[in-house]
């Protein structure tokens, strides 16, 4: 894999377990003719933006997977392969194993989720290159504008049959699109500074970069349906993946 000509260094970690409640061997399902696991990774690759590029995985059809697509793969110890394990653990483990190894580790690890299939490399270049110029950033995220109708302001718990504001007194205020201030949502990518993943602190550390996408490239795959519209989004057009075209070409 070629690195970016820079003293800033980046590794992309591609975590990716067999084992999925929402859909069976989800990593591996097929949208639009290709696994799932397929799309960020090629969109990293893309990017000439990662020194390294490295899938872990626990399991050896996953592990097969990484190893058609050129990724590395990191054998998970079976301790860090549970539901609840947090990602960050995994990434500090990786990085401490590598250390280990005599390996010099990178500024930053950027966390390629396989559930964010419509990744864009601009999108990882992009991110790397906010954390670059932004030296006391711990972490970056790209993120994406909250809709109105999902706006905090708007949203509502749900209490014997009743609902109600749970910030009713802002909801007074800001009762329109206009008079609410602007919130954003989760992007489709995440990186850590290795200092702070190595302090103990989680993918999401502050301070944390931005950088602002558009939707839907924030699309998140986690339920039978989410294929289905991930499919529409791309039959429609409303997602360009060149990457990917090229390769299928």
């Amino acid at each position: 894999m070629t690195s970016v000509q820079s003293p800033f260094c980046a590794w992309a970690l591609v975590p990716a377990r067999g084992g999925s409640k929402s859909i069976p061997y989800k990593n591996l399902v097929l949208l639009a003719g290709s696994p799932l696991l397929d799309y960020g990774v090629r969109a990293v690759q893309a990017s000439l933006a990662c020194a390294r590029i490295v899938g872990s995985t626990e399991d050896h059809k996953i592990a097969a997977r990484f190893s058609v697509l050129g990724v590395e793969v990191d054998p998970r110890p079976a301790e860090l392969a549970g539901d609840d394990t947090p990602v960050a653990d995994v990434a500090r483990d990786w990085l401490l194993r590598s250390h280990a190894r005599g390996l010099s580790l990178p500024d930053v690890v950027v966390l390629v989720q396989p559930t964010s299939p419509f990744l864009l490399p601009e999108h990882v270049t992009a991110l790397i290159g906010a954390m670059s110029r932004d030296r006391d950033a711990n972490s970056g995220q790209t993120i994406v504008a909250c809709p109105h109708n999902a706006h905090a302001w708007n949203q509502r718990v749900l209490e014997d049959g009743r609902t109600r504001f749970v910030y009713a007194a802002e909801r007074r205020r800001g009762y329109n699109k206009q008079s609410k201030p602007s919130h954003y949502l989760f992007g489709n990518l995440v990186a850590a500074r290795t200092h702070a993943l190595l302090a103990g602190d989680g993918f999401f550390a502050e301070p944390s970069a931005a950088v602002e996408i558009r939707r839907p490239y924030d699309f998140d795959l986690d339920t039978h349906a989410d294929i289905g519209l991930a499919e529409a989004i791309l039959t429609a057009g409303l997602v360009r993946l060149p990457h990917l075209e090229r390769i299928s070409a």
